[in-house]
């Protein structure tokens, strides 16, 4: 177990999401994506989280595994084109990971996605918060349209406002 990771994560105040992600932010995020699935038929959805607990930090979750089960819990995996994207940052390790449908991923790669995790990770290490999430919706809204243009019979399959993750 990294020590210092595991004290970052449990001496992370759950205010510092509220900060760093305000109403008014989320409001943009969500405006971004609903603008962004007009001109493609994948679905994003976004997950802030503030830090790990506990029982996590000790069984060595990672960003990586924890945004997998987040894609779960949330049924990013259940949509009818299996073109579901979830954008999730963990604050606390100033991390994003990009999980995909097997439809998506299948046509991005793990390339694809890592481009756009790095590309907001530097933003968000300069504290810019709001800029790396529509950054980060913007880019994969350009790689969706690429493979997922609009088809005009497109359903809004899921919530297009982004899910803070309380511990």
């Amino acid at each position: 177990m990294n020590l210092k990771r595991y004290f970052t994560h449990l001496l992370f105040a759950p205010w510092r999401v509220r900060r760093a992600f305000p109403t008014r932010t989320l409001r943009a995020i969500e405006s971004a994506i609903h603008a962004a699935e007009q001109r493609h038929d994948g679905e994003i959805r976004f997950a802030i989280e503030g830090a790990l607990d506990a029982a996590q930090l000790w069984r060595g979750t990672s960003a990586q595994a924890r945004a997998i089960d987040v894609f779960a819990n949330l049924h990013v995996w259940d949509t009818d084109a299996n073109n579901g994207v979830l954008v999730y940052l963990l604050l606390a390790d100033r991390q994003v990971e990009i999980v995909a449908d097997r439809g998506v991923h299948a046509k991005i790669g793990h390339a694809g996605w890592e481009a756009v995790c790095q590309s907001m990770e530097a933003r968000l290490r300069q504290g810019e918060y709001e800029a790396a999430a529509l950054q980060g919706v913007a880019a994969i809204a350009a790689l969706l349209t690429t493979h997922y243009p609009a088809s005009g019979r497109k359903t809004n399959e899921l919530e297009n406002w982004p899910v803070v993750i309380r511990r």
